[in-house]
């Protein structure tokens, strides 16, 4: 297996750490080095500005950032509706603060979440009627248990993602769809913004893939990506804050400019900033 080092990066929004990208050419996908241990992990989570833990609405940049989020939520169902049309059983893995569940149960679906941060699963629980749960509940679930199950920026954040990804296809009926969005490191405003592109997001994400990638992996567990649809928001976000690690400020216009010329040049090259992949078992 072929390792080579990418790009040397920082952790711009916690700690100032430093690490470096390794890229893996089997696979096509990037690895954070060194990663930390399981124990240490969730000490790079602790900041008042790690947004998906919280509901906060304190500056113009979170109000719009929860404006986008209700946005985004609507094309998720969207997406689901048009890819599960007989569903029922939808688990929602990192659900966060548990507003795509709501959203999700207003429509019918029976809905479960994982969420390992206890702060973002107390206000989900509320949410929902106490249907989120720690981690180790993903084991209490019983095989073919969900038609649909989603990791909305998740899988980055997940150690062992082989593991991972087999332990989603067993808990997917035979028809069942997994659907993951990340982002995609092969994207314009990645390869502008390089060291402080904002969705490598050191060590928090520790992996960083790109299409093949996502292809590559799935294929191990007799999976195959379907569909695949843009994240077209994705691009001013992380533009903006890619713009305030590499400047000191984010300067909005510059950053919709990038923002716009990556969906633009996604267009021809499908290398959007986040991608979401529709993935289904294979028949055998």
């Amino acid at each position: 297996m072929k390792k080579t080092s990418y790009l040397k990066v920082k952790d711009y929004s916690v700690s100032g750490d430093s690490f470096e990208l390794i890229y893996n050419k089997t696979f096509d996908f990037l690895e954070t080095q060194p990663q930390p241990s399981l124990d240490k992990l969730p000490d790079y989570y602790q900041s008042e500005d790690y947004i998906s833990h919280t509901d906060s609405q304190r500056t113009l940049f979170e109000k719009a950032y929860q404006f986008v989020k209700k946005i985004a939520i609507k094309r998720k169902l969207k997406i689901i509706k048009s890819n599960a049309k007989e569903g029922k059983y939808l688990l929602d893995f990192g659900c966060g603060t548990g507003d795509f569940l709501k959203e999700a149960q207003k429509k019918g679906w029976t809905v479960f979440g994982v969420e390992p941060n206890e702060q973002a699963r107390q206000i989900a629980n509320k949410k929902t009627n106490n249907l989120v749960f720690n981690s180790d509940h993903i084991s209490k679930f019983k095989k073919e248990s969900f038609d649909v199950i989603t990791l909305w920026h998740v899988l980055e954040h997940l150690p062992n993602t082989k593991e991972q990804l087999s332990v989603f296809n067993k808990l997917l009926k035979p028809n069942g769809i997994l659907i993951v969005a990340v982002p995609n490191y092969k994207s314009y405003d990645a390869r502008y913004y390089k060291n402080f592109w904002a969705a490598f997001d050191v060590p928090r994400h520790l992996w960083h893939f790109s299409r093949t990638a996502i292809n590559n992996l799935v294929s191990i567990e007799n999976m195959k990506v379907i569909k695949t649809y843009p994240m077209l928001f994705d691009a001013f976000y992380v533009s903006l804050l890619s713009e305030k690690y590499k400047s000191g400020k984010m300067k909005p216009l510059l950053s919709f400019l990038i923002g716009c010329f990556s969906n633009l040049r996604a267009i021809s090259t499908k290398e959007y900033s986040s991608l979401i992949y529709c993935i289904k078992k294979e028949k055998i």
